[in-house]
């Protein structure tokens, strides 16, 4: 099962419309897109910065601004399958559906890792690759990449949150960063049902990978959070 992160940022961008129908198209039983907060986490932070009111509710409003971008990407693209948390996920990948992350299961009540602007939609679809012990995670983006980017690199530029690099160090699947010009190869790379990061990091302008650290232990099931 792969995982893709679509960034907020691809919001008003013309380029979502051909990922979401591709990602509905090819990623039956097979892919979780993760959405971005985009539009609706500026916000989040607009309002913080003028309140000044703390870390957790600005968390949780910053969920609640990645699944309004999933409800976007709902009504733009219904095929894919709206799901809440682990066994939602498993369940519609098992009846051959996409399933779209309404991530509502990193709700906190209480401060955490994950109750930090240095976490953002990127490090939870991190989270959320390691809860469901993922095949390979792929982060689209927006902005252009520098060709060879490394993933400390791109966390420095801001392409990237700030925990991100640190967290994916151990991570048992490979990790890329494309950016939105990648959709054809990431239909070739599903369509050949093989490992994407030959047909999807050769043809693009930059691809950042972390080391997998060996193949993803099939039949495991572990609820790591990412390390501190």
């Amino acid at each position: 099962m792969w995982i893709v992160k679509l960034g907020g940022s691809l919001a008003h961008d013309l380029r979502l419309v051909p990922w979401l129908a591709m990602l509905a198209e090819l990623g039956g039983g097979r892919v979780t897109v993760v959405p971005g907060g985009g539009i609706f986490a500026d916000a989040v932070r607009n309002s913080q910065q003028h309140w000044r009111f703390a870390d957790l509710p600005a968390h949780n409003m910053a969920v609640l601004a990645m699944a309004q971008t999933a409800h976007l990407f709902h009504a733009l693209e219904p095929r894919l399958a709206l799901a809440a948390d682990e066994d939602g996920i498993r369940r519609t990948l098992h009846a051959g559906q996409p399933a779209l992350w309404l991530p509502s299961m990193v709700l906190r009540d209480a401060p955490d890792l994950l109750t930090s602007w240095e976490v953002t939609s990127d490090s939870l679809a991190l989270w959320l690759a390691r809860l469901l012990n993922a095949e390979r995670l792929v982060v689209v983006k927006a902005c252009k990449l520098l060709p060879g980017s490394s993933l400390a690199q791109l966390g420095a530029d801001g392409v990237l949150d700030a925990r991100f690099d640190q967290w994916s160090r151990d991570a048992p699947f490979p990790i890329e960063v494309v950016d939105a010009d990648a959709v054809e190869a990431m239909r070739d790379a599903l369509l050949g049902g093989t490992s994407a990061r030959p047909p999807v990091a050769a043809p693009l302008p930059a691809s950042a990978l972390a080391g997998s650290g060996g193949g993803r232990q099939r039949g495991a099931r572990t609820r790591r959070k990412p390390a501190p």
